[in-house]
Formats: structure tokens, C-alpha cells, sequence
């Protein structure tokens, strides 16, 4: 008897990105509680690009972890609800083609407000700490980068999730159905998918300059930076209908 299940249809590359999140999630807690020694994130989380930690691959893997099962939860949820219409809409590999340029876009965009911002998070504490100026600190630091020394504070800057690709997804769904109706948790009244994203760009905007919090907020607007310039691009190329609605 042949079975039909929901989740089998789903599109394709959907659904196995949600399986492969699920079970990188799982292999996480498997490492984390029969080999303490191994830290994927080290390996595997976004690091700054000046740091002794960092290497190119982490662009890309850093997507493929969270933090815990609500954080990969959300991004799942958000992906299944919003990526299988866009997925049907671009097809397979065109959506996979978004999906990791736009989870790339964010963490190019989370280095550059790492190199921006380091240093006011960084060196007041080590002044502090080695009894000197602003000043002395920032000069000393900047000197033993030149030089090729190894900084470990540096590593502590870490990025992890599939929120710059998810909110590229929600970008696409509001630039490619501006009008379809969303109904956001516990307010009965339908929002129109173009204000919805608009809405949650402004709060990932204030969010980013305001918030003091461990959220890569300016990462979630790489997202849909990346998103913006490859909708826009494919809608002039006439591969995406712009009167879609």
C-alpha cells in the first residue's frame, strides 16, 4: 500500500534541509554528552575572520547549527511555512541556490559588524583589566594582529542558525507575494506579506543598533540583503513573474 504522507510532499530541497538540520542538531547533543573534548562549534560556527579559529569553510557550515531545539525549531518552522511555496515557485535548485546565498550574505555581513564593533566590546575590559588607556589597549591590539599573534578573546565571537537564509525566504515571499495574507501567532487580523516583512526588517534594524543581546540581527538583514539584490535580479531577467500575487 503506497503511502502519500504529508511531509514526503514537500518540495525536495525543503524537506532534506530540515532533515539535515534536525540531524546535525541531534549529532550536536550526541558529541556534546559522550565526547566533551569535541566542541563543533569551534570548528564550525561562524568565527571572526582575524581570529585563530576562523577558516573559510565556516561561512557555510555555521548555518547548519543551533544553539538549542527552540532556536532550530523556529528557523524550521519559518523554513517549512515560507520555503515550500517559494521553493515551488523557483524550483529545486534555483531555491538552493538562495537559500546558501543568502545564509552566506548574512555572514559576510556578520564579519563586517564584527570588524566594525570588536573593538568598543572588547577593549574597554582588557584596559581595564591591564590597568591602561582606550587608546594604549586598542594600539597594542592592532599591533599583535599585524604580527600575526594569536588573540583567544577574538574566538569568542561566534555566529551560528539558518536565520540569514530564513529571513532571505521571508524576503522572497514578500517580494513575490506582496499581497498574500499572513496571520501572525495570537493576532487574529491578517497581515499582507509585503508589510510583514517590511515590519520585521525595521525591528531587526532597530533591534541591531538597540539591543543588547548574543542575536545576529544584523546578520538576519544580510539575509535579506542578499535576497533583495537576487529577487530583484531574477525579476528582471523575467525568470520570476513580478505580478505574482
Amino acid at each position: 500500500m503506497q503511502q502519500n504522507s504529508f511531509f514526503s510532499r514537500l518540495p525536495l530541497v525543503t524537506k532534506n534541509l530540515i532533515i539535515i538540520n534536525f540531524i546535525i542538531w541531534l549529532a550536536e547533543l550526541v558529541f556534546s554528552k559522550h565526547f566533551a573534548g569535541l566542541d563543533i562549534h569551534r570548528y564550525a560556527a561562524l568565527h571572526y575572520f582575524e581570529s585563530s579559529d576562523f577558516n573559510p569553510a565556516q561561512l557555510i557550515t555555521y548555518m547548519f547549527l543551533h544553539g538549542n531545539f527552540m532556536h532550530l525549531f523556529f528557523n524550521m518552522f519559518a523554513l517549512f511555512m515560507f520555503g515550500t511555496t517559494i521553493e515551488s515557485t523557483l524550483g529545486s535548485k534555483r531555491f538552493l541556490f538562495y537559500y546558501i546565498s543568502c545564509g552566506l550574505g548574512a555572514a559576510i555581513i556578520q564579519e563586517i559588524t564584527w570588524y566594525f564593533t570588536w573593538e568598543s566590546t572588547f577593549v574597554p575590559l582588557l584596559a581595564n583589566l591591564n590597568g591602561c588607556t582606550f587608546e594604549e589597549m586598542r594600539i597594542a591590539i592592532n599591533q599583535a594582529i599585524a604580527m600575526g599573534q594569536e588573540l583567544p578573546f577574538l574566538n569568542s565571537l561566534m555566529t551560528i542558525g539558518a536565520s540569514g537564509s530564513v529571513y532571505g525566504i521571508l524576503l522572497a515571499f514578500g517580494m513575490i507575494f506582496p499581497n498574500r495574507a499572513i496571520y501572525m501567532m495570537f493576532i487574529p487580523i491578517p497581515i499582507k506579506a509585503k508589510y510583514f516583512v517590511i515590519g520585521y526588517g525595521l525591528i531587526e534594524l532597530w533591534s541591531g543598533f538597540s539591543a543588547n543581546d548574543d542575536i545576529a540581527h544584523f546578520a538576519h538583514l544580510g539575509g535579506m540583503l542578499i535576497g533583495l539584490f537576487i529577487i530583484l535580479y531574477w525579476k528582471r531577467k523575467g525568470i520570476i513573474n513580478g505580478n505574482n500575487y
